[in-house]
């Protein structure tokens, strides 16, 4: 009788000792999100500085802001790390070193991490000009095809969306790390790097042998999201509502048109005056393809010249 009695109490100690180590995991956890939301990491890098990114900090400083009555003060921190897209998103995945990304999406993507479903660049990554070499441009005269453009070689990014994207339409893409694509196209590795709308200008700033191309532009719906961990919901809320509140309030449309790295882009390339070829996004999960259908997510313009 007394061997049962040590034997039952033996495991109903055992049973109060697992319960436990499980109540402290969750609350450590827990803790560590609520941390994370006081202070959230992301990555900067300090040996290959992209000024765009000023664009996403203020975007993430002017969301958090507008939450503070409802959850506290916070510390927006640059983590110093030089990982590739593919890298970072793992991180993130595991919960490390960062907090917060944000990407082009993908059907991946979003089935790794949280996505926050608002369009941070209102779909400008999908209106993409070309960078090509100076002294080029009659390789790129308003007579060439679609099937023509298709044919040449351009460059894009490993593990890109656009890489895939560009694949499907049956261009002929050649792939190459992102800090090196540049120096491929001045080698004619490829005869043209396409980019969103605000990007080339600070890509080819210290770069005199390369130009903008005047006459074309392909299309294709491309919403970029910020990203955080799928467990970290006390920041997907916080995130949901403070984007909420300055797109009723109509913030983010006055601070997308007079930020420095997206005031006035449409004049700038000559938007209107440009051949377009719209193109199809395959990758998009239907919850972003219902976004679509919301115009205040989204560049507010007409292309003309439309192919």
């Amino acid at each position: 009788m007394e061997k049962h009695w040590l034997i039952s109490a033996f495991k109903s100690s055992q049973l109060t000792c697992i319960v436990m180590y499980t109540l402290i995991l969750l609350f450590v956890s827990t803790s560590a999100f609520a941390n994370q939301t006081n202070q959230i990491r992301y990555i900067e890098s300090k040996k290959y500085p992209d000024p765009k990114q000023s664009y996403f900090v203020d975007l993430l400083t002017l969301i958090l802001n507008a939450t503070k009555e409802e959850f506290g003060d916070y510390t927006l921190k640059p983590v110093a790390f030089e990982m590739s897209q593919a890298r970072t998103s793992a991180s993130l995945k595991r919960n490390e070193f960062i907090d917060i990304h944000w990407r082009m999406t993908s059907q991946q993507l979003e089935q790794d991490l949280q996505a926050i479903y608002i369009p941070i660049l209102k779909g400008l990554m999908g209106y993409r000009i070309f960078i090509i070499r100076k002294g080029e441009q009659d390789k790129f005269s308003r007579e060439i095809s679609l099937t023509e453009l298709q044919d040449r070689p351009l460059g894009q990014g490993y593990n890109w969306p656009d890489t895939e994207i560009l694949e499907d339409n049956n261009f002929n893409v050649v792939k190459g790390y992102d800090i090196y694509l540049l120096s491929m196209l001045k080698k004619n590795r490829f005869d043209y790097f396409p980019r969103a709308l605000h990007e080339p200008w600070f890509e080819i700033k210290t770069e005199p042998s390369l130009v903008i191309e005047d006459n074309f532009l392909l299309k294709y719906p491309a919403p970029m999201f910020f990203f955080i961990n799928k467990n970290n919901l006390h920041l997907k809320k916080r995130l949901e509502l403070g984007f909420s509140k300055i797109i009723e309030s109509g913030v983010f449309e006055h601070f997308f048109q007079s930020h420095p790295i997206t005031a006035n882009l449409l004049t700038k390339v000559n938007f209107n005056q440009r051949i377009s070829f719209t193109l199809t996004n395959a990758s998009l999960t239907e919850r972003t393809k219902a976004l679509i259908k919301d115009e205040r997510l989204w560049i507010n313009t007409k292309i003309q010249n439309e192919q």
